[in-house]
């Protein structure tokens, strides 16, 4: 259960980011308040997961899946620019998150 929850904070973890750019500065209302539920939701999410997971893996996951997806959704729904930097960067994330991941499992 404890992924499934880590899983779901990720999520929130993305909608918090790209909501949080669309609020223009907590400018545009709809945006500024799924930011505010979406942070809220994901470190509620965060928490339960941590209940059972060590904090070193979970905390870090969360952050890195959350990169991984804002990264993702930028360049592919937003039109940001990518370059072999940027995905190399990206591969460094996911390879860490990997790592962690079967880190706990051995």
């Amino acid at each position: 259960m404890a992924w499934f929850y880590l899983a779901l904070a990720a999520g929130f973890e993305v909608t918090f980011a790209l909501s949080m750019k669309q609020s223009n500065g907590f400018t545009q209302l709809w945006p500024s308040l799924i930011t505010v539920v979406a942070v809220i939701a994901g470190i509620g999410f965060l928490t339960l997961a941590l209940k059972t997971l060590p904090v070193s893996v979970g905390y870090p996951i969360w952050v890195g899946v959350g990169a991984l997806g804002t990264v993702l959704i930028g360049v592919l729904v937003l039109g940001e620019a990518v370059n072999p930097m940027k995905i190399i960067s990206v591969c460094a994330i996911a390879l860490g998150v990997v790592g962690l991941k079967v880190a706990t499992t051995a």
